[in-house]
């Protein structure tokens, strides 16, 4: 049965993993105190430029650096790659299912991880399993195991050498950066201490047009796994959040097919397709009771399960921005992504 986590190597076990990770964090703390920075959302956060892309938390990039000396994927292996509030916690659950559905085959049954596990639990992000003591699976060239699921919001060009070398499929998943920047200032809203004052949606709104929002500049984030995907199409799928909304179906196969699970002709006929989209839209996963409840553990930071869910809604932010506000963001991408050939459209 494919899990999310897995062992660590040998030489890291035990008293050895300890001592490795101390010193470790060690060389990390001294390399985060030269970073520039600047003040976060809170009056304790600061929010870290590393390689190119700023960062919250010094716990994050500690994680980061962890990732990237120690995580080393198969070739078999599975990685969904997203900005915040891009469509993570829809396409965690999607993702599993496809993944799992020999293990878990009745998607009628109370039981099925989706429905009993949060997103966050049952794909963890790999920044937090420093944090969390999750050790990374041992890379091996043997076929016994089968394929993990792994999350990140990591920027493609910060991944290391063995990430890249494993040639282990990608999926990233971008957004209209206005639904982006909306959903993403709604969600630091309510993490934001309550002793303090709320952030006003138009500092906010130059904080994202500067591009020093969390694992910001959006462009080069998005710029980065598109380049990807364009120079290695078998390796990295770009997927659009809008697209998945105006025809789940037909994307749905398509990540099927891409990550090594295509659906059956019989599968389609049985319905799996519709069943795995019903019980993973967002409507049933947000009226979830174990999405209703408890928290997950990001790091060293926890956050109730249900603060994830907003609208998820194509367009939400005609309702938040001005009309000049939307189109200074858009002359802004538009200039960033000139060339590119990477569009987005506003409404489905």
């Amino acid at each position: 049965m494919m899990t999310s986590v897995g062992l660590v190597e040998e030489s890291m076990m035990g008293e050895d993993y300890e001592d490795e990770k101390e010193k470790a964090l060690k060389r990390y703390r001294e390399i985060i105190s030269t970073l520039p920075k600047q003040q976060g959302w809170s009056a304790s956060e600061k929010v870290y430029q590393y390689e190119g892309f700023w960062i919250p938390l010094e716990a994050s990039i500690e994680s980061i650096m962890w990732t990237q000396q120690y995580f080393k994927p198969r070739r078999e292996e599975v990685l969904l790659a997203t900005l915040p509030k891009s469509g993570t916690t829809w396409f965690k659950p999607l993702l599993f299912s496809i993944m799992n559905r020999t293990h878990y085959n009745d998607l009628a049954t109370q039981t099925h991880p989706v429905l009993t596990t949060p997103p966050h639990d049952l794909v963890p992000s790999l920044e937090s399993y420093l944090h969390r003591n999750i050790r990374f699976p041992v890379p091996n060239n043997t076929d016994d195991e089968d394929p993990q699921l792994f999350h990140t919001h990591m920027p493609f060009t910060s991944f290391s050498q063995p990430m890249i070398d494993s040639q282990c499929r990608i999926v990233y998943v971008c957004r209209n950066p206005k639904d982006v920047l909306v959903s993403l200032f709604y969600f630091l809203q309510k993490l934001r201490n309550k002793n303090l004052p709320p952030i006003s949606l138009e500092m906010f709104f130059e904080r994202f047009c500067e591009g020093t929002c969390s694992c910001g500049p959006f462009w080069n984030h998005v710029l980065g796994f598109w380049k990807a995907s364009l120079e290695w199409p078998e390796r990295v799928m770009f997927v659009k959040y809008e697209d998945m909304k105006k025809d789940p179906s037909f994307h749905l196969k398509r990540l099927a097919e891409f990550v090594g699970y295509p659906f059956s002709v019989e599968e389609e006929k049985q319905g799996v397709v519709d069943g795995i989209l019903e019980m993973c839209s967002f409507e049933n996963l947000r009226n979830l009771k174990t999405n209703k409840r408890g928290a997950a553990a990001l790091g060293i930071i926890s956050i109730e399960n249900h603060t994830f869910f907003r609208k998820g809604e194509v367009g939400d932010w005609k309702r938040h921005l001005t009309a000049e506000m939307a189109d200074r963001l858009d002359k802004i991408v538009e200039q960033k992504l000139t060339g590119s050939g990477l569009t987005f459209f506003d409404s489905l």
